[in-house]
C-alpha cells in the first residue's frame, strides 16, 4: 500500500493507492486540502469533470483558464448571466488551475502504480467546505477553503456492436432449459 504524503495547505498531496494485487493497481487518487478557492465554484467544476477522461479534463480546465469556455453553473446560478451555449455559466480561473494541478496530480500517481495513463476515467471527485482559518482584523472575515479529491480508474474497453449483440442474444441457463422442454414437448 502506497503511503500518503504529508503536505502543506493549498498543495495537492499524493492520495493513498491501494493496488488490489502485485500485478498493478486499479485506481489512483490524489487530494488537495485547505485550498484557497471557492468552493462553490468547486462543486461545478466537478459536475462538469465527473465521470469524463483526464484528457478531456485537461483540455476543458486549460480552456476554462484561458477564458475560452464556460463552466455550466447548474447549482449556484442565482442572478447569473448566459454564457454562449448554456444558460447560467462563469470562467473561475483560480479554481481551474487548481483542479489543472490535481488531474496532473493524479495521473503522475496512476503512472507510478502502473496504469495505463491515456485511457484513465474519473469515476469521483468531490469539493468540500475546509474549515475557515482564523483571520485578525476588526471584523474577523473569514477567507475561502476547499478540499478536494479525485479518483481516477482505468476505462475497460468496449466491445464491438457484434461482440454486443452475441452477449443480448445468448440466453441464460433457465430460458433455455425451458426453450428445450418447449420443444421436446411439441
Amino acid at each position: 500500500m502506497a503511503k500518503a504524503t504529508t503536505a502543506q495547505p493549498g498543495t495537492a498531496t499524493a492520495g493513498v493507492a491501494v493496488p488490489t494485487t502485485t500485478a498493478g493497481a486499479r485506481a489512483a487518487h490524489a487530494r488537495a486540502l485547505s485550498v484557497s478557492i471557492s468552493t462553490k465554484q468547486s462543486v461545478e467544476i466537478s459536475h462538469a469533470l465527473r465521470y469524463r477522461n483526464t484528457a478531456f479534463a485537461k483540455r476543458y480546465l486549460e480552456e476554462v483558464a484561458a477564458l475560452r469556455r464556460a463552466v455550466p453553473f447548474r447549482r449556484y446560478n442565482k442572478d447569473m448571466g448566459h454564457k454562449p451555449g448554456m444558460a447560467a455559466g462563469r470562467y473561475p480561473q483560480k479554481a481551474a488551475q487548481v483542479f489543472l494541478q490535481l488531474v496532473r496530480s493524479v495521473e503522475a500517481n496512476a503512472q507510478v502504480l502502473g496504469l495505463d495513463t491515456s485511457n484513465l476515467k474519473i469515476t469521483k471527485l468531490l469539493a468540500n467546505k475546509a474549515s475557515i482559518p482564523v483571520t485578525g482584523g476588526r471584523r474577523h472575515r473569514g477567507t475561502k477553503r476547499t478540499h478536494l479529491e479525485i479518483e481516477v480508474q482505468v476505462r475497460k474497453a468496449k466491445g464491438t456492436k457484434q461482440q454486443r449483440r452475441s452477449r443480448k442474444e445468448k440466453p441464460n441457463a433457465p430460458q433455455a432449459a425451458q426453450k428445450n422442454v418447449k420443444e421436446s414437448t411439441a
